[in-house]
């Protein structure tokens, strides 16, 4: 094994629910915000947080990774993933660019295609449409390509002969702009191919808890193969700067009574197979739960951990701020020293 950053990644669900501590939207914001200023204290690396419209979780990102970078000062922040069927690339460059300066350059966009949503189709009650010829998933990379474009900083737009203010010399960028966030955007990969391509483009790749099933194989042998995938593109295009890796986990180190009523009988020991649609077989990665010295030798035969520079640890968001500080506290102390990926 080899040196990580190790950050979390939060849903940011909320239910009325008296057994959970998160009952509303107000709660989900607040306490993320939390988590991340108490993740930094820990020695956390990242605080990262998932997208999802139509449904009781995190939803809008930017409000929310700004109020944290101005909460916290070394952590990095970002979001796995933003999916790119909703964004107006634009808009979305000029939010990312006022984010990632209030954070002083700290933020790690992740961004993708998306995921089966809560709504059909709900992308278009945002006001986009496929071009002719493409499906959803083609609007998402061409949104994604805009994006990445305008991120250079280069200008694009004629200017007003007779503007407001001034302007300087030439064709005008958006702005705010920030300088090297074009080299922390992330795609989330579903498959092989994706990752290739996001390589190709110069993103960095996440890769989650669950891909397409193209081999039969297990979860976590598919997805270093996918890594290897990607890496071996990445060297191929020739890009000068070394990308980084994330995957992400479910990892509970049984250290009390608390963790074992929990997670102790944990019936997510297993990869799981299912369909993210009608045509999508998708392989979805275990959960770890158990004493820290059986986790260990358990962590140790997951080869994209291996493979990879960034581990992010799911949590379970409703179980509120104090007892996910202390999940992660725990593979911070107690796991990650054993198995390399700290001092």
């Amino acid at each position: 094994m080899s040196m990580k950053k190790i950050g979390f990644l939060s849903f940011g669900h909320w239910t009325s629910s008296p057994q959970s501590a998160t009952r509303t939207a107000a709660d989900a914001l607040l306490q993320s915000i939390d988590l991340a200023v108490a993740a930094e204290e820990l020695g956390a690396d990242g605080a990262y947080f998932r997208v999802h419209h139509f449904a009781r979780q995190l939803a809008s990102p930017f409000p929310l990774l700004a109020a944290i970078g101005a909460r916290t000062r070394h952590i990095e922040i970002g979001t796995g993933v933003i999916d790119m069927r909703y964004e107006n690339p634009l808009y979305m460059a000029e939010s990312a660019g006022a984010a990632d300066l209030i954070a002083g350059g700290r933020l790690q966009l992740g961004i993708s295609r998306g995921s089966p949503e809560q709504v059909i189709d709900g992308w278009r009650y945002f006001g986009y449409e496929p071009a002719a010829g493409e499906n959803e998933s083609d609007m998402a990379r061409r949104h994604t390509e805009a994006l990445l474009e305008v991120l250079r900083g280069e200008g694009f737009a004629k200017p007003n002969p007779q503007p407001m203010f001034a302007n300087p010399p030439g064709l005008l960028r958006l702005e705010p702009w920030s300088e090297g966030l074009r080299e922390r955007i992330w795609w989330g990969a579903g498959s092989n191919a994706t990752a290739v391509w996001a390589a190709k483009l110069g993103m960095n790749l996440q890769s989650s808890t669950l891909k397409d099933d193209e081999t039969g194989e297990p979860f976590h042998i598919q997805q270093a193969q996918q890594i290897r995938a990607y890496r071996a593109a990445w060297a191929e295009a020739g890009h000068t700067r070394t990308p980084r890796v994330s995957v992400s986990r479910s990892i509970f180190p049984l250290m009390d009574s608390r963790d074992r009523a929990w997670f102790g009988s944990s019936r997510d020991d297993s990869d799981k197979v299912g369909f993210l649609d009608e045509k999508t077989s998708a392989i979805f990665g275990r959960s770890y739960a158990a004493e820290p010295e059986k986790l260990i030798e358990q962590l140790k035969q997951d080869e994209a951990i291996a493979e990879a520079d960034t581990l992010l640890l799911t949590v379970p968001n409703q179980l509120g701020v104090d007892y996910n500080v202390h999940v992660i506290e725990a593979v911070l102390r107690h796991i990650a020293p054993a198995m390399g990926w700290r001092d």
